[in-house]
């Protein structure tokens, strides 16, 4: 048995060997002259900041010095391999010094999602005050539930730069009890909605900002697009996402890659095989190859079940019209163009997992929409971006927020210093316009004659306040019957 063991072992290891090799050549010869006007020619430049130009682009430029200095790992050390930096990232363990306080909400339709607030180590188990004013950073990890170093390492480095960061878990995911027969679809935003008002609800006085991971970046721009300007976070980040979803599905990835995840999600729903049973064709499920067969069946062929004359009338056509209109609702950008904040995108060209950066990154989306910046770099696989100085780690921000954090922090991610510093300067970009624009109206209130005998016999604020949470929460929701551990 032992035997066998090391076989399959070692032949895992040499197909991941492959697959990188593979990826690396594929992205050294099919440059096109559309991805060279992207990428900065000068040598030596491994990072690129790809927007359309504007007041917020020309300030991230200025104060964002994380963005030009990436120095990845290269030569003959493992961590400069693009698969395996990914693998790395995703499965190794990660003894984080934080615990998670998880709060289980359960929403309209009777479902449950959890929320998991990171905590440092040697914080009592106790929650923060509703009137903390510390900024509130909601993670979503990748769809397929599982909660890898690149997370854990996040939660840590956030807290100790004074954010309040909280993991949202959905349906099944992470020990969240299923409570119906549904699951949440790729790019369905409902759940994440109504978390989203709970924070609020929460921490009326904070500022929320949103990270993404790997294909949770599907779900987090779905909620961006269909919400709009009333979304309620301040920016975001997406953290090697997966931006053309259906396309990825259908071409799939090379089987090294996918076996793992693919094997992950069967595992993850085989505990509720009984009760998936009743809407979802199991046998089909847990027979699937692909993660293309796999979402179908859990989301475009269950209405099947129970009805063999339907079965049987299913064709070929039916089902592919069922896949593409569950795209039609489910795809991550159908509704790019209502997104109202900026969000990053933090890229490199050799991911093994999103494929072939030419074919797979929007670049019109950059280069015409204003909210959108993509920050590519030349090499950090997925959601990897190793470097030579990842032990010089920064301290807080805030040490009034993360006392002790120096026993906290052991080393920070390139990839995290960046986003945490396009937060920082978003916030100080639009404090600033709001800055200017409140002097201008103060002048023009001034302004000579009986306009300044009228500005002093009213308030000095011109704009009114609206309030933070203007609707009744618990006439809503039912948060007051949500379950905590």
């Amino acid at each position: 048995m032992l035997e066998w063991v090391v076989v399959v072992c070692v032949v895992f290891l040499l197909a991941i060997i492959r697959s990188g090799l593979k990826v690396s050549s594929t992205e050294k010869v099919t440059k096109s002259p559309q991805l060279k006007d992207h990428i900065l020619a000068e040598r030596g430049r491994r990072v690129a900041l790809i927007c359309k130009a504007s007041a917020l682009a020309n300030y991230l430029l200025k104060n964002c010095s994380t963005f030009t200095k990436y120095s990845p790992r290269v030569g003959w050390s493992w961590r400069a391999n693009a698969v395996f930096q990914s693998v790395y990232e995703a499965c190794w363990c990660y003894g984080c010094p934080v615990h998670f306080v998880r709060d289980i909400l359960q929403l309209s339709d009777d479902g449950l999602v959890a929320l998991d607030w990171v905590y440092p180590a040697h914080q009592k188990r106790r929650r923060t005050s509703s009137h903390s004013t510390s900024p509130v950073l909601l993670i979503i990890p990748n769809s397929f539930g599982k909660i890898t170093r690149n997370v854990l390492q996040l939660c840590q480095t956030a807290l100790s730069h004074g954010y309040l960061p909280a993991v949202f878990n959905r349906r099944s995911h992470n020990g969240t009890p299923l409570t119906t027969i549904k699951l949440q679809q790729f790019g369905d935003p409902a759940d994440l909605r109504e978390a989203v008002r709970y924070i609020r609800y929460r921490q009326p006085a904070s500022k929320l900002y949103a990270v993404s991971e790997s294909t949770g970046s599907g779900l987090l721009l779905s909620y961006l697009g269909e919400c709009g300007s009333s979304s309620y976070v301040t920016a975001a980040v997406c953290l090697s996402p997966i931006f053309r979803c259906q396309s990825w599905f259908e071409n799939g990835l090379c089987w090294s890659l996918q076996w793992p995840l693919l094997l992950y999600q069967k595992i993850s729903l085989s505990r509720y095989r009984t009760v998936l049973s009743s809407t979802i064709r199991m046998d089909t499920l847990f027979s699937t190859r692909s993660l293309r067969s796999l979402e179908e069946v859990l989301f475009c062929q269950s209405e099947q079940v129970g009805c063999a004359s339907a079965a049987a009338s299913v064709t070929s056509s039916s089902t592919a019209a069922s896949w593409e209109a569950y795209w039609e609702r489910n795809e991550a950008l159908r509704d790019v163009d209502e997104v109202a904040i900026p969000v990053l995108s933090v890229c490199a060209q050799d991911d093994p997992i999103r494929g072939n950066a030419e074919s797979t990154v929007p670049w019109e989306l950059f280069e015409s929409n204003p909210h959108f910046f993509l920050l590519l770099t030349d090499r950090g696989g997925h959601c990897g971006f190793s470097t030579y100085r990842d032990g010089n780690s920064t301290g807080p921000t805030n040490p009034a927020t993360a006392p002790n954090s120096a026993t906290i922090i052991r080393r920070a991610n390139w990839s995290h210093r960046a986003l945490l510093e396009f937060f920082r300067a978003t916030t100080d970009f639009f404090a600033s316009e709001e800055r200017t624009k409140h002097l201008a109206a103060k002048r023009r209130g001034l302004g000579g004659g009986a306009g300044g005998r009228v500005f002093r016999h009213r308030s000095v604020s011109t704009c009114k306040r609206v309030p933070m949470c203007s609707h009744n929460i618990h006439a809503i929701y039912n948060w007051q019957r949500s379950y905590t551990r």
